[in-house]
């Protein structure tokens, strides 16, 4: 009896609490356990929608490291020129090594610094003196990569070259030859990737190579994307605003 009484006197508190708007109602909103479960998978799918790309990131960066050259090994075929891209003392002296063991008749050094003379890039090479006389052509104009692939096709188009051959860092390579793929599609490029400087193979355990190899694999992915959206690299937005004009000295090709 005294539990009815009480059961009683339960349901009448509830009833009496609701009727001051106290009370829980949940008829108007799903149960909370029913919720859970769609914000676990939606947490779930960014997580793994995160993991995969950087897993993608991650293989792609490998693949780019593991197909950059250790060694420096000599063209298997002569061109009509050579280009070496400025950023390292080794590029230019093994460019002038191939024109003078015959590789080449021609050599652009595109992105000379406008203070840099002829003769002081001459002294570095004292042997080949006679070589910047005839057949070194200088390039002032270019700042960046994208300058040195339209340098490179005013200076092919101008001697009507078929073929040239690359002369940059490994780890510079595949960047350049995208660049000059876009910009000269139908001249043959023979890389000749200069690996004195670093070794990709030893990104690991050494930070400095890290950092340089993976920036490069960046700037890689961002070129290939670009060069795939514009039509031209001397008339792309994208090389205006990265590559703005200086005011600099320009060395015309010596006479022949």
């Amino acid at each position: 009896m005294t539990s009815r009484t009480q059961s009683s006197a339960t349901r009448n508190a509830m009833d009496h609490t609701e009727a001051l708007g106290w009370g829980w109602n949940n008829a108007g909103s799903p149960p909370l356990r029913a919720r859970r479960p769609w914000l676990k998978l939606g947490l779930l799918t960014g997580l793994y929608a995160v993991l995969t790309f950087l897993a993608i990131g991650f293989l792609g960066f490998l693949a780019f490291v593991y197909s950059l050259d250790r060694f420096e090994q000599k063209p298997e075929t002569r061109a009509d020129g050579i280009v070496a891209l400025t950023g390292g003392a080794q590029r230019i002296g093994d460019a002038i090594d191939l024109l003078a063991n015959g590789y080449a008749k021609r050599l652009l050094i595109s992105g000379v610094n406008e203070r840099t003379s002829r003769e002081e890039i001459s002294r570095l090479n004292p042997g080949q003196r006679r070589l910047f006389e005839c057949c070194v052509d200088l390039d002032y104009r270019a700042r960046n990569t994208i300058g040195n692939a339209i340098e490179t096709r005013r200076w092919a188009e101008r001697n009507r070259f078929d073929a040239i051959i690359v002369v940059t860092s490994n780890y510079h390579m595949p960047r350049t030859l995208v660049e000059l793929d876009h910009a000269l599609p139908n001249l043959q490029k023979i890389p000749y990737p200069v690996a004195a400087t670093i070794d990709p193979h030893d990104w690991w355990h050494n930070p400095t190579t890290a950092k340089v190899v993976a920036s490069e694999y960046v700037k890689f992915l961002l070129v290939w994307l670009r060069t795939r959206l514009e039509d031209d690299p001397e008339s792309s937005a994208v090389v205006h605003i990265i590559h703005q004009p200086v005011k600099q000295v320009v060395a015309e090709p010596q006479s022949r």
